[in-house]
């Protein structure tokens, strides 16, 4: 869901821009009015900024954010807690033990802070997969009362467990207010339960999300066969399954140091942009790692050794689009005006030679100089 228009004001940025769809570096200014990119230009400045757009975080559970440390090693330091299963599976994994037993007003309080965060990093739009059913998904409704950050918001019932009915209600009561729903993989839960919701969600033309294939590959031809509009993680992938993701036009949101922190392995982005699937970039669960996309970034070219403007595109224009927000996610004349500006004389950017390689491999939220959003909080 969009913000509201919000006061509109004028504006001219120079410095080095990151142009377009392909992330052309060029020399020049930027016009903005009334929250809008009038004009790109190329013209001689001795502005020394990078103006690049905003980050979209693709998935995150800021739900979350109430539990930032949780205990992943012992004394001697030797990890003893890294099971994805006792962390986050659902109903009785580390995480939602912690949600079910914190206080509402706890929660919104926490889940804003990282909100905050995100803004502050460069974040301009993120999806959260939702716990909690209707309350949950109200609670972070009225958490984002105000705030300056596109949201879609990914709800899923509060249990699973008892009348079919009575979860189908929920789950209808959960489009009804938010974005669609966003649910655990198929090998957590009822697949009869999961059918009937995607077809639920299909009715109310809403977006029905599904993790698949994180520890196992055993349930991304169930989670396919749901027809979603997006697959989160595939880590285990092999070749055929993420061949039929492409034939399905599916797309995918990984999470690489979730998937590292979690020793599911790294999800293999090289092989799904060869295939010909689009990838988004998202920060997963908060409790193990921060909503600062700079850092997934810096990690996924170091690891996945990927070309730093697909990286860059995978963290920006690539999430807008398959969160379906429009004109974000690039700088072009037409879209809105969701910018960050780095500074290219900071003690870390001093010397880059090339601005988008800078960024993606050593840029740091302490860069920003400010950011340009087209509202205000």
């Amino acid at each position: 869901m969009l913000p509201e228009t919000c006061e509109s004001y004028e504006q001219i940025i120079y410095g080095t821009i990151l142009h377009g769809d392909d992330l052309d570096p060029i020399k020049g200014y930027v016009c903005i009015e009334d929250g809008i990119i009038t004009e790109v230009g190329e013209e001689a400045t001795s502005s020394d900024n990078i103006i690049a757009p905003c980050f979209v975080n693709a998935q995150t559970h800021i739900g979350d954010s109430v539990c930032k440390d949780p205990s992943l090693g012992n004394s001697d330091g030797i990890c003893v807690q890294r099971d994805l299963d006792q962390l986050v599976r659902p109903p009785h994994g580390l995480k939602h033990r912690v949600l079910s037993s914190t206080p509402n007003h706890v929660l919104m309080r926490h889940m804003r802070a990282s909100i905050m965060d995100m803004l502050s990093t460069g974040t301009c739009a993120f999806a959260d997969f939702r716990e909690g059913g209707v309350v949950g998904l109200m609670a972070l409704k009225e958490v984002l009362k105000g705030v300056c950050i596109d949201s879609i918001i990914l709800g899923r019932p509060a249990s699973t467990e008892g009348m079919l009915e009575d979860i189908l209600s929920e789950v209808d009561r959960v489009l009804r207010n938010g974005d669609g729903l966003g649910m655990s993989g198929t090998n957590d839960m009822d697949m009869e339960l999961l059918r009937q919701a995607a077809g639920h969600t299909r009715k109310w033309k809403r977006f029905f999300a599904i993790h698949a294939g994180e520890k196992s590959r055993t349930d991304i031809e169930d989670a396919l066969s749901l027809e979603p509009d997006m697959l989160i993680h595939l880590t285990q992938a092999d070749t055929a399954d993420l061949n039929a993701v492409a034939d399905a036009s599916v797309p995918v949101v990984v999470c690489p140091r979730s998937n590292f922190i979690t020793d599911v392995g790294m999800p293999p982005v090289r092989n799904m942009l060869e295939a010909g699937i689009k990838v988004a970039v998202g920060t997963d669960n908060v409790m193990l790692n921060s909503v600062n996309m700079f850092s997934e970034m810096e990690f996924l070219s170091k690891i996945a050794g990927l070309d730093d403007r697909q990286v860059f595109k995978l963290c920006t224009l690539n999430g807008a689009s398959i969160l379906r927000l429009d004109n974000i996610g690039s700088i072009k004349e037409g879209n809105r005006a969701c910018l960050m500006i780095l500074n290219g004389r900071s003690n870390n950017l001093m010397g880059v030679k090339d601005p988008l390689g800078g960024i993606v491999r050593r840029g740091r939220p302490d860069d920003i100089l400010s950011i340009i959003r087209p509202c205000t909080i």
